[in-house]
């Protein structure tokens, strides 16, 4: 029998409550990721990336907010049918998320060795010592220099750099089978960017871990993912192999990322800007999301939603555009 995926998450819908009327953050994602694999989730601030991570992770568990799904899997486990004590032992165990801003993630009060150990106490009952003696191992392993000497450092005194490597490094401290990464490249420069992601990269070839990679670069999903899904106002509109999906994509929103990216060899007088802004998530309008910035936008854009169906050519391609013919035949 084939192995299960990693992450199976089928029709999720993440809807909040402000004011007495109902926000719909997430409405309809579809997600999996097999062992070993990058998934890129794409687009715009404010599309749904990072409430779909918490959703997965379960940290959306507040009054005013109500998740529902058909199916959530990890490793053939039903997140849906566990009792939130199970589901919270999973996370730092089975399941991490690398937040985006490592600086507030991270304790202020606490060393550094303090916050890396306490995963190793709790989900594996270690002595003191003993998760001292790891914690300085994993720090060794994401390149800290002298690891031994800055285990009782705090926070505030490490880089931008080394902080976000300090989060990896308790991301993977117990080997978990899925890595929610939610932007680790934020606000670091080019050269440490490389860093964090090949950092990432290596240790999902070592361990054999799925990653989720949350970002809005094009330039970073190409470089570290297998596939890419393109997120639109609440809803996946592309997904698919990276390579396939950059060199031809099936929906205009996922053609328009990819021209407002400049183009070194040819470089033009102004970049290619996307007319527009993203609609808010309480006025969504009723036909497709992107219609109103969309150039080959017609009157069934706006009036019917277009399904994410399965393309007739390509490996394993979904669309969710009434035109997607035209666009991989242009």
């Amino acid at each position: 029998m084939s192995e299960p995926p990693v992450l199976e998450i089928r029709d999720l819908h993440v809807t909040f409550t402000a004011h007495g009327r109902e926000v719909p953050a997430v409405r309809g994602v579809d997600l999996t990721i097999e062992r070993g694999q990058t998934l890129a989730l794409l687009g715009e601030s404010g599309s749904g990336k990072s409430v779909t991570a918490k959703a997965v992770m379960g940290l959306l568990d507040q009054p005013n907010v109500r998740v529902r799904c058909e199916t959530a899997r990890l490793g053939g486990r039903d997140l849906l049918t566990m009792a939130p004590d199970e589901r919270r032992a999973l996370r730092g165990s089975a399941m991490t998320l690398v937040f985006q801003d490592a600086l507030s993630a991270l304790n202020p009060v606490l060393s550094i060795g303090d916050q890396i150990g306490e995963l190793y106490r709790v989900h594996q009952r270690l002595s003191r010592r003993q998760a001292r003696e790891r914690s300085i191992e994993m720090l060794n392993l994401v390149g800290i220099p002298a690891p031994a000497k800055r285990i009782d450092d705090y926070p505030h005194q490490f880089s931008g750099g080394m902080r976000q490597r300090i989060l990896v490094a308790m991301a993977v401290a117990l080997e978990p089978d899925l890595i929610i990464a939610d932007e680790p490249t934020t606000a670091l420069d080019v050269t440490v960017q490389a860093q964090i992601l090949e950092l990432i990269d290596r240790l999902r070839q070592e361990l054999g871990t799925a990653v989720l990679l949350i970002t809005h670069d094009l330039g970073v999903a190409a470089e570290v993912s297998d596939r890419v899904s393109v997120m639109y106002a609440g809803r996946i509109v592309e997904s698919g192999q990276v390579d396939e999906l950059y060199d031809l994509p099936a929906h205009p929103y996922t053609a328009a990322l990819l021209a407002a990216i400049p183009d070194l060899d040819s470089p033009a007088s102004e970049l290619r800007a996307i007319p527009g802004a993203p609609p808010s998530p309480s006025e969504v309008p009723p036909g497709c999301s992107f219609a109103p910035r969309c150039e080959r936008a017609s009157e069934v854009c706006t009036t019917t939603r277009p399904p994410l169906t399965l393309l007739p050519a390509g490996t394993g391609r979904h669309t969710a555009c009434h035109h997607s013919e035209e666009m991989l035949n242009a």
